[in-house]
């Protein structure tokens, strides 16, 4: 397989719900005027805490600076699995389970905080830069690594210097057992023709920014019987959505494509309190039985917290093994 450093340097945001109304406008622009933008990797998603934002750096000129903007410090870079030689944004994503033993298990392992992004199309893996030199030692031995640089792919070689990050044969830290909260929401992962946006631009404005949310603060423990969540990505030029079916049912039918099998998931989200960039093994802590299960998923981190969409139907196998983990890793 082949693993492709993508050729976006990216910032990870976070707008507040009070303060949307001062971003509406840049985000707006950066959805449907991407050409006046000439911002190439977008991501916007609502939680019932906030709004998480990923982009560029041409799209991260558009958000001014002010009190409803935390921006993550580092900047990000954007790994992609290519299987065969097909870029991966041809066809739908397979979800995490097929990289979560070759990518995210061993970055953890190497203290390499992921930040992951499902879409329709393909599954981005988010690094910092800073740790691109420990990722290429780390995964070298399992993909042919590439990196994209105006258009042509560059072979990447190990190196034996790591810029002062090197792999090491420390202990990983015991993993944080964190919980998981399992709303009732039955999600929608789907796709669109970009040209076709003016075509929904009133319903996705009005479900981005006038729908009606939870208000900024409110606790998931009391009564998050379902939760907000809606995801837009326009990622060179592939539109990706995921959102519940109530969401759903406010677009034309006619626009929006899934899989063949039209099938609908559930979300595991992972988190009591917001989880924050530095610690490691998040992703793999749930990819990974995942993978052992071979239940295909996607993984979407947040600002705050992170979610794992999984098949309807596994919901129940999904519920009893991480169970099954937490009483292992507490014991």
């Amino acid at each position: 397989m082949d693993l492709h450093i993508l050729d976006h340097r990216l910032r990870v945001t976070c707008i507040s719900k009070s303060g949307l109304q001062h971003y509406t406008h840049p985000l707006i622009k950066l959805i449907f005027l991407r050409n006046r933008t000439r911002c190439k990797f977008f991501s916007l998603t609502e939680t019932p805490e906030n709004y998480t934002v990923v982009l560029d750096e041409e799209g991260f000129k558009e958000l001014h600076p002010s009190e409803h903007l935390q921006v993550e410090g580092s900047t990000w870079l954007p790994l992609n699995v290519v299987s065969n030689g097909n870029a991966s944004s041809s066809s739908q994503a397979v979800g995490v389970t097929k990289i979560a033993k070759s990518v995210i298990a061993p970055l953890a392992e190497q203290h390499v905080s992921v930040f992951m992004l499902s879409t329709y199309q393909t599954d981005f893996i988010l690094v910092r830069e800073k740790d691109l030199s420990v990722v290429v030692e780390t995964l070298v031995e399992e993909f042919n690594i590439f990196r994209e640089e105006g258009g042509e792919s560059v072979p990447v070689h190990s190196q034996d210097s790591c810029n002062g990050l090197q792999r090491n044969g420390r202990e990983v830290p015991h993993a944080t057992v964190h919980p998981v909260l399992i709303p009732e929401n039955h999600f929608c992962v789907m796709s669109l023709d970009p040209d076709t946006l003016p075509a929904i631009a009133t319903t996705l404005i009005d479900v981005l920014f006038y729908s009606n949310s939870p208000k900024e603060g409110a606790s998931v423990d009391q009564d998050m019987e379902c939760i907000k969540f809606f995801s837009f990505s326009l990622i060179d030029g592939y539109v990706s959505l995921v959102m519940d079916t109530d969401a759903q049912r406010q677009f034309p039918a006619d626009l929006l494509f899934t899989s063949s099998s039209g099938e609908l998931w559930r979300m595991v989200r992972i988190g009591g309190q917001p989880l924050g960039f530095d610690e490691c093994g998040i992703v793999a802590q749930i990819s990974q039985p995942l993978a052992d299960s071979d239940i295909s998923a996607y993984y979407i981190s947040t600002f705050s917290f992170d979610h794992a969409l999984v098949p309807e139907e596994d919901i129940t196998s999904v519920m009893e093994m991480l169970q099954t983990q937490r009483k292992e890793m507490s014991s």
